[in-house]
């Protein structure tokens, strides 16, 4: 019969367990174990549950990426909604048009690095009549 505040283990294995390595080991183990992805079959889904499952999906999306600005076609008001644009930044873009790219904003120095580093996500330098690559009909497309 076991006595109160006596150990199942023996003294000797119990110090191991509670050794700093074994303790590091085990920390290490559980946190492998927590962000390793699960490798299962995936289950059967009946149409039911494909219907929640779609709608939860829909809910849980994150929301849509605003659009990118043209800066050959922007107006003035939309010009100064990207950040770093005031009224006399959306007059220098308008009187620089076009631009083959979004990059001579700097090197045409109509923008600071600075602020062309701020807002260079948000923007696209699109040229009339020429088809974005691989858009139906292009020649870049068999």
């Amino acid at each position: 019969m076991k006595r109160a505040g006596e150990s199942r283990f023996d003294p000797a294995c119990a110090r191991v367990l509670r050794s700093p390595v074994v303790v590091a080991l085990a920390v290490a183990a559980a946190l492998l174990a927590v962000r390793a992805p699960l490798a299962k079959e995936p289950a059967a889904v009946t149409p039911m549950a494909a219907g929640v499952a779609s709608s939860a999906a829909k809910k849980a999306a994150p929301p849509a990426a605003p659009a990118l600005v043209d800066i050959n076609s922007a107006s003035r008001k939309t010009l100064k909604t990207l950040p770093g644009i005031g009224d006399v930044e959306a007059g220098r873009i308008i009187a620089g048009r076009p631009y083959l790219s979004k990059a001579d904003l700097v090197t045409g120095k109509v923008l600071e690095p600075s602020v062309y580093a701020g807002l260079r996500s948000a923007i696209v330098a699109r040229q009339k009549g020429v088809m974005p690559t691989g858009a139906k009909g292009s020649k870049g497309t068999p």
